[in-house]
């Protein structure tokens, strides 16, 4: 029985761990400015503090079906990596960042040209599909809890040695 509810607690605790592992931030320089055209720089940060080398980055634009993908190169500053973006026609377009590392980064939709019968979904901006960490850190604290009290309760229901 032991050994059972030691594995347990373990198993529990495995998943939180590794969502509080490796995360990266991505920052922009400046985001789409309308134009067809966006040329990018992304700042791409482990834990948000150390900058990243000898990732693939890519920025993705979408549309409807449309959906293309604009690989970033290394530009000169460790974790700087650089993108040219041609939205394909105007209309209201959804943007991302997969840094290569993590995850996948969300961004606020754009208007590219000059568009008048589209109106733009009001979103709020997302930090993308990182590992969500006070969530793991509170769910590695709750599997530690449970451990801890189903250790007691074993040691309560044994019989007493004699």
């Amino acid at each position: 029985m032991r050994k059972l509810l030691a594995a347990l607690a373990v198993s529990l605790l495995l998943p939180s761990a590794a969502a509080a592992g490796g995360f990266a931030t991505v920052g922009l320089d400046s985001p789409p400015d309308g134009s067809g055209t966006w040329r990018v720089e992304l700042t791409i940060l482990q834990h948000g503090r150390t900058p990243l080398d000898g990732l693939d980055p890519k920025v993705i634009v979408k549309r409807g079906s449309v959906r293309r993908v604009f690989a970033a190169e290394p530009a000169g500053p460790t974790g700087v990596y650089r993108a040219e973006v041609v939205f394909p026609a105007p209309g209201i377009w959804r943007y991302v960042v997969d840094d290569g590392f993590s995850s996948t980064h969300t961004f606020p939709p754009v208007r590219v040209g000059n568009v008048k019968d589209e109106i733009a979904p009001v979103e709020a901006a997302s930090t993308g599909g990182g590992p969500d960490i006070p969530l793991a850190l509170a769910a590695a604290a709750a599997a530690g809890l449970a451990a801890g009290l189903a250790g007691r309760a074993i040691r309560r229901a044994r019989p007493p040695s004699t």
